[in-house]
């Protein structure tokens, strides 16, 4: 018996149009201004055949300086090159391709064609290197980290050509700036992303995209409730935005609320929401983590969960999680939802490359920082960080927060746009409570607790731990 040889598998080639090519070369090599119609679009590299590339490259940077391209002007660069077609000098071929030139209006046609198949060709050699990867890992790359980077190169390339797509008239700009107006107006004078909390809504006007915001600290001041607050109010909003809108007008700037990004270094997405369904039932977190809650209580509880399932708000609870792969993942959530905001609890619980270089701490937290703002610029949202504040706070009379006291502060204000300062009096002025309760002193210290007490109430947001009106807030000048 004969073994059975395998079924060859038929030769496929790289997808290319070699006519898009030869048609788009020579529309510009007779008229240079067929350039400046694929310029944004189509670089050197998209070209499958070489000497193409090396035309195209040519003829870009002669015309950039003010020089005309054509086949006279070209024919010195190619005297030694190899041609396309046998028997055809590479100076004769650039007079055939100007003969058999296609029309300037083509001339976008052609590009987008050509640029099509660069990233078809891309896709192959993604493919290939994953397939050839996942045959032969090496030992300190895990499957989690091919996934990974495999989810960064295919969004590079998803995004490749979507911005930086040359001027726009100032027609269409001032309209853009009308309509974001028109929509400021109509929401109270919030252009970016509503936080759900009038104060600070007020002073900032919404979370604008490409912000980094940063949100500081001492423990026990309120920072993780507040950014809670923020990210359950802009997902409920965008859940209730679903229910009449497609998701398409969802997009809209004229409406509230963004699919949320919770990454959570330090505690658990159980921990989180039991924050968010303690404040919907009024019943502190502690007693719902403890169970010690009676049979109103539980059905409220239950019908809480219910009413939020379908909210928009999803947490990553990975501890020590690198830049990188917040990124990343970021990244996937943006393509697979819609994604419209980020928070970060807490940004010095993150990693960066430094790390594993042997590069001190602030070098690293400035990796962090950079490229948090850079994910909020590539993702066009807003990113909330969280940061804590160094000790010396606590060793001032005065305890409010000030720029200086952020740690490794040197790259978070750089890379900032606004810093907020999470701080209650309240919790300074417990500390000093006088012993005797029978004193002038206990009396005043119980006036003032009371009147600090009323102040933070009465401009929290459902929690009595959220920073009242008195927190500082600075925006960094342009």
């Amino acid at each position: 018996m004969t073994e059975q040889q395998p079924e060859q598998q038929p030769f496929r080639r790289e997808p290319h149009n070699l006519e898009a090519e030869q048609a788009l070369l020579g529309a510009i090599l007779i008229n240079n201004e067929a350039l400046d119609r694929v310029a944004d679009l189509v670089k050197p590299e998209h070209f499958r055949d070489g000497l193409h590339r090396q035309i195209y490259d040519t003829a870009t940077k002669m015309i950039a300086a003010g020089n005309r391209a054509d086949p006279i002007t070209l024919k010195p660069f190619f005297e030694s090159a190899a041609s396309v077609e046998p028997g055809v000098t590479a100076a004769g071929y650039l007079g055939k391709l100007a003969a058999n030139a296609a029309t300037v209006i083509n001339a976008r046609h052609y590009g987008q064609t050509i640029y099509d198949l660069a990233i078809r060709r891309h896709l192959i050699v993604i493919a290939e290197d994953v397939l050839n990867t996942a045959y032969d890992s090496p030992v300190d790359f895990s499957p989690r980290e091919q996934i990974e980077e495999l989810e960064t190169r295919l969004f590079s390339l998803a995004e490749a050509g979507k911005y930086g797509q040359g001027f726009t008239s100032f027609d269409d700009a001032s309209s853009k700036a009308v309509t974001a107006a028109l929509n400021a107006r109509k929401r109270g004078g919030v252009s970016g992303l509503s936080t759900g909390l009038r104060t600070i809504d007020k002073k900032l006007g919404g979370l604008q995209p490409t912000d980094l915001i940063i949100l500081a600290g001492r423990p026990s001041m309120g920072k993780t409730a507040l950014a809670t607050n923020i990210a359950f109010n802009a997902a409920r909003s965008r859940a209730r935005s679903l229910l009449d809108k497609p998701v398409w007008a969802a997009d809209n700037p004229s409406h509230d609320g963004a699919v949320v990004g919770f990454f959570s270094l330090e505690m658990s997405d159980e921990q989180l929401a039991t924050r968010i369904l303690s404040e919907r039932i009024s019943v502190s977190s502690d007693r719902i983590r403890r169970g010690l809650i009676n049979d109103d209580e539980a059905r409220d509880l239950k019908k809480a969960r219910r009413e939020l399932s379908s909210i928009p708000l999803f947490i990553d609870q990975t501890g020590a999680i690198s830049i990188a792969q917040l990124a990343a993942r970021a990244r996937r959530l943006k393509r697979q939802k819609g994604l419209g905001l980020i928070v970060v609890d807490y940004l010095q619980q993150a990693t960066g490359a430094s790390k594993s270089k042997g590069g001190g701490r602030v070098q690293e937290v400035g990796e962090i920082t950079t490229g948090l703002k850079a994910l909020a610029k590539e993702l066009n949202v807003p990113v909330l960080a969280l940061s804590q504040l160094n000790r010396a706070v606590e060793n001032r009379e005065d305890k409010r927060p000030q720029l200086a006291d952020l740690r490794e502060s040197g790259s978070i204000e750089q890379d900032a746009d606004v810093v907020m300062f999470a701080y209650r009096e309240a919790y300074y002025h417990e500390r000093a409570k006088p012993a005797d309760k029978t004193s002038m002193e206990f009396q005043d210290w119980s006036a003032k607790m009371l009147e600090i007490g009323d102040k933070a109430r009465s401009s929290s947001a459902s929690s009595a731990t959220v920073p009242s009106a008195q927190s500082p807030c600075t925006s960094k000048p342009s």
